[in-house]
């Protein structure tokens, strides 16, 4: 399929943005006007959003007027090269899935590169889930069920989260995830529209800290020998996205090792579709399928473990 409309005009607004590789990039404005961009964008109304502080990871909790005390949440990973993007950015998408799945979402402000190098973003999300695990939401009703959820890098994070907590997540969803350092796949040299090849190496390159964590598997989870102990897991892919290859070899992996695995290729998009509802008629049906997939898996709150 050739490129969607909408996508060809959204590469064409975008023609002239300066690439994050170019030596004069500031990350910091970046960040800044994404933020900007994002306030002034509207935002669905949830019963409760409150910021909070998760052993010293900073996060956004929404809650739905469906959620049930003690009920399901799942840890949002937000994208953006790990280096860009933060829990503002990703609000307005956090509330609608959690206005479509009705369960509570916990959106995590991990720590970036430059600053903050690998293994720091991981480390992150393992403190968020010690936390919640500690009763750090407040809530009683046992231990609370987990889901983990993430787009692009945050689809490595959310991957990672699954891999180093085997066993505590009842789901994993990933839409278009980071994946594969070396950029092998074919997609990256016959699918990369208004994702340059160059732009996925130097994101990579601000996330390592050295050359050897580029094949650490809580990296470059693909090298993982655990993929087979993965929960069931939702895989979302762009079909004119560089990451495309490397999202359907996960899935294609997972099936082998037995792992309850479901695929969807959205034909026509392109990277970063997902958040942009206002853009792309794909974007709601996207949030509304990983919604389904959350609440097939969901089921009661797990007992605490003993102590």
């Amino acid at each position: 399929m050739v490129l969607h409309p909408q996508a060809r005009r959204s590469l064409a607004q975008a023609a002239g943005d300066q690439s994050v590789f170019d030596p004069a990039f500031d990350i910091d404005r970046a960040r800044q006007e994404a933020r900007d961009t994002a306030r002034a964008e509207p935002r669905e109304e949830v019963a409760e959003v409150r910021d909070v502080d998760a052993a010293g990871v900073p996060c956004r909790y929404f809650r739905p007027a469906t959620a049930a005390p003690g009920g399901a949440v799942v840890i949002h990973l937000h994208g953006g090269g790990f280096v860009l993007n933060d829990i503002e950015v990703h609000d307005a998408a956090c509330r609608r899935l959690a206005n479509r799945s009705g369960l509570a979402v916990l959106s995590v402000d991990y720590r970036r590169p430059p600053e903050h190098r690998f293994p720091a973003a991981p480390d992150d999300v393992d403190v968020v889930v010690r936390w919640i695990d500690d009763g750090g939401l407040g809530e009683a009703g046992g231990r609370r069920r987990l889901f983990v959820h993430g787009d692009s890098a945050g689809g490595n994070l959310a991957l990672v989260a699954a891999l180093r907590h085997p066993g505590r997540f009842a789901g994993v969803a990933l839409i278009y995830p980071f994946l594969d350092p070396t950029a092998a796949f074919a997609s990256y040299r016959t699918a990369a529209d208004g994702f340059d090849p160059a732009e996925a190496g130097w994101y990579w390159q601000q996330y390592a800290a050295s050359p050897a964590d580029l094949t650490h598997p809580d990296l470059a989870p693909l090298l993982s020998d655990r993929l087979g102990s993965l929960p069931p897991t939702l895989v979302v892919t762009a079909e004119h996205d560089p990451l495309r290859d490397e999202g359907e070899h996960l899935a294609a992996v997972l099936a082998e090792a037995g792992v309850s695995v479901v695929a969807t290729r959205y034909l026509g998009m392109i990277h970063g579709f997902w958040r942009h509802t206002d853009t792309f008629d794909a974007a709601e049906p996207l949030t509304r399928q990983v919604a389904a997939f959350l609440q097939q898996h969901d089921g009661p709150p797990e007992p605490s473990p003993a102590r």
